[in-house]
């Protein structure tokens, strides 16, 4: 596991899973939920800073890091309700979140299913999971480039051999999906994870879930319900801001962050600390 000063690392059983949560300072609490295909080291930039102010817990999903990977089908639904036996078990009754990719979309899921639970929430660089703009539209045209990993990775037996057989798989999705450098050994920080069989597992299960069953769901939805204060920060050089232009709903801003792709924690640490400041202090 790789150190982080000021950091310290515990596991803690929620419903059916131990998962590993990385904790730093005191304060108001917040939440910290990565994406795919990292785990709690994605936050290392940020994680020092938001400690001078709060409580941070920043917990690897379960199928990612250090937390458990049991057999499952790695609904997003789930991943919300393990970050509410967190905060259970924790004895933290509201905390804000922050949440980038996937767990973006957890962040959403858990304002929108335990609002009570949430202060508020910053999400980076995800598809909110209510309806979208029709397809099809000029800008759609590259929308299937964007989403053949995801097919790839939720092929059964492809999607595991593709994480298990090396880290190339892995470099090159990230590196495709950012505006800055990346030395081999901080990608395989993710990578050398994900190659175990079991976690491999979990990933292909992730992304299967979410394409067979949850993003049609997530069409047929109605009404965006959500009611908690909500930020959403998308990469200017973002796939998804570019193709998709995720549709803005009440209680939700939309924001920009610029020279930016998709992994924001990673690419742009400075901007969005800024942001995160700036929208949970708004609440004290």
């Amino acid at each position: 596991m790789p150190p982080l000063a000021g950091v310290e690392h515990r596991y803690i059983e929620v419903a059916d899973v131990r998962l590993h949560v990385a904790t730093a300072g005191t304060g108001p609490p917040l939440v910290l939920l990565h994406g795919w295909p990292q785990h709690w080291w994605c936050w290392r930039h940020l994680i020092p800073e938001l400690a001078r102010r709060h409580r941070v817990l920043v917990p690897d999903l379960r199928g990612f890091g250090w937390s458990d990977a049991p057999a499952g089908d790695y609904a997003k639904a789930t991943f919300a309700a393990d970050i509410v036996a967190l905060l259970d078990g924790e004895g933290i009754e509201r905390a804000g979140v922050i949440g980038h990719d996937w767990g973006g979309y957890t962040a959403f899921l858990l304002a929108m299913e335990y609002p009570e639970r949430v202060e508020r929430l910053l999400a980076l660089d995800i598809v909110p999971p209510w309806p979208q703009p029709a397809l099809p539209g000029p800008r759609h045209a590259a929308l299937p480039l964007l989403t053949s990993y995801q097919l790839l990775l939720a092929t059964p037996m492809l999607g595991e051999r593709l994480l298990t057989r090396g880290p190339e798989f892995v470099r090159t999705l990230i590196r495709a999906g950012s505006s800055t450098e990346w030395a081999d050994a901080t990608l395989d920080m993710y990578a050398d994870v994900l190659r175990d069989p079991a976690r491999a597992a979990a990933s292909s299960a992730c992304y299967r879930t979410f394409l067979t069953r949850e993003l049609p769901a997530s069409l047929l939805r109605g009404p965006c319900t959500l009611s908690v204060p909500a930020l959403l920060a998308m990469g200017d050089r973002s796939p998804i801001q570019r193709i998709l232009r995720p549709k803005p709903a009440p209680n939700l801003r939309v924001e920009t962050i610029r020279s930016a792709r998709h992994f924001l924690p990673e690419e742009q640490p400075a901007a969005v600390l800024k942001l995160a400041r700036e929208w949970f202090e708004e609440t004290r």
